[in-house]
């Protein structure tokens, strides 16, 4: 009896990936393992591209490294302000240790493009962007000639990755937040989605994904996150579900979104209070304090549910909010 209990753990670890290992108390206990050499994780000869990575900080970074390990081609859009900056680092080699992957090899970003995801087209481009200093030498910036360039240099993509999110008045209550602070947060960190799926889902290859990043703010109340955020995340998870719909009936793709716990990320961490903590430290001290798991979490545990959906593990997975949160 208890070798067949041996016999089927070996099967089910190979029918499932799982590795099966002996407990000291002689129980068989499952732990996943999200390995290249599953197949349904080998992501070689698949392009991705992530949307909204300047720096190595960030759950972008993360999810791009987990893809680079599974062998796909990482392309990214950086936001022109912060290029420049971006570009340096990455010259002088500022995100080097951040970039080794499992098997010691570094990631390598194969192309960065600028791109502004609160314009669809050059039209929508106001005189005062156009002439800033700031996108100075910079063009083909904005979502749909970004897409174009990344069809000229590499035909199809099967990722599509958005890693960003803006508020410019996140620091306000809702009640004191303006109309064209609400609607900016909502351009910027929910329609930039549906935009980059109406102009990236043409140059997809059937089968392909595409992946948001949310935030709890979007169900439950928290304060500190206001300027129209909270409004911004749940369209953006509502959008999933939608987007999951007509794009896998036009375009056989899968759409989702992960709620992810908070990070002191670069971005996060410009979220003020006004206290001795920023925003995000709150976040942190109060969801490690009453999750069910009491422990930190890491941007690579994005990262590994973000391979998990963009790969063919996941192919029967669309339209959800994943929550990785410690609970």
């Amino acid at each position: 009896h208890k070798m067949r209990i041996i016999a089927l753990a070996a099967l089910l670890s190979v029918a499932t990936g799982f590795t099966a290992i002996r407990a000291p108390v002689g129980r068989v206990t499952k732990i996943p393992v999200l390995n290249a050499a599953n197949p349904a994780a080998d992501l070689t000869g698949k392009v991705a591209f992530i949307a909204g990575v300047a720096d190595s900080t960030g759950y972008g970074w993360a999810i791009a490294k987990k893809l680079a390990d599974a062998g796909a081609t990482i392309i990214v859009g950086t936001w022109p302000p912060v290029l420049k900056i971006f570009q340096i680092g990455l010259r002088k080699g500022d995100f080097e240790a951040d970039s080794e992957l499992s098997d010691g090899r570094k990631m390598e970003i194969a192309k960065i493009y600028p791109l502004d995801a609160v314009f669809d087209t050059p039209d929508d481009i106001p005189e005062s962007v156009a002439t800033n200093k700031r996108y100075a030498g910079l063009d083909g910036y904005t979502i749909s000639e970004v897409a174009k360039s990344v069809e000229a240099d590499y035909g199809k993509i099967d990722i599509l990755v958005h890693s960003l999110a803006n508020g410019p008045e996140v620091t306000k209550p809702l009640l004191e937040t303006s109309r064209n602070g609400y609607l900016a947060a909502s351009s910027a960190s929910a329609y930039s989605y549906v935009s980059l799926l109406q102009h990236f889902a043409p140059i997809m290859n059937e089968g392909g994904a595409a992946l948001s990043l949310t935030y709890i703010a979007s169900e439950k109340v928290i304060p500190g996150y206001g300027g129209g955020m909270s409004s911004a995340k749940a369209q953006l998870e509502s959008d999933t579900r939608t987007l999951a719909y007509e794009a896998g009936r036009k375009h056989g793709l899968r759409v989702n979104t992960i709620s992810a716990g908070p990070l002191k990320s670069r971005a996060a961490s410009a979220i003020g209070t006004g206290g001795k903590k920023t925003f995000i430290e709150y976040a942190i001290d109060y969801s490690k304090a009453n999750s069910p798991m009491a422990q930190d979490l890491y941007s690579e545990d994005v990262g590994n549910a973000g391979l998990f959906l963009c790969s063919n593990m996941a192919r029967a997975v669309t339209g959800t909010t994943m929550y990785v949160d410690n609970g």
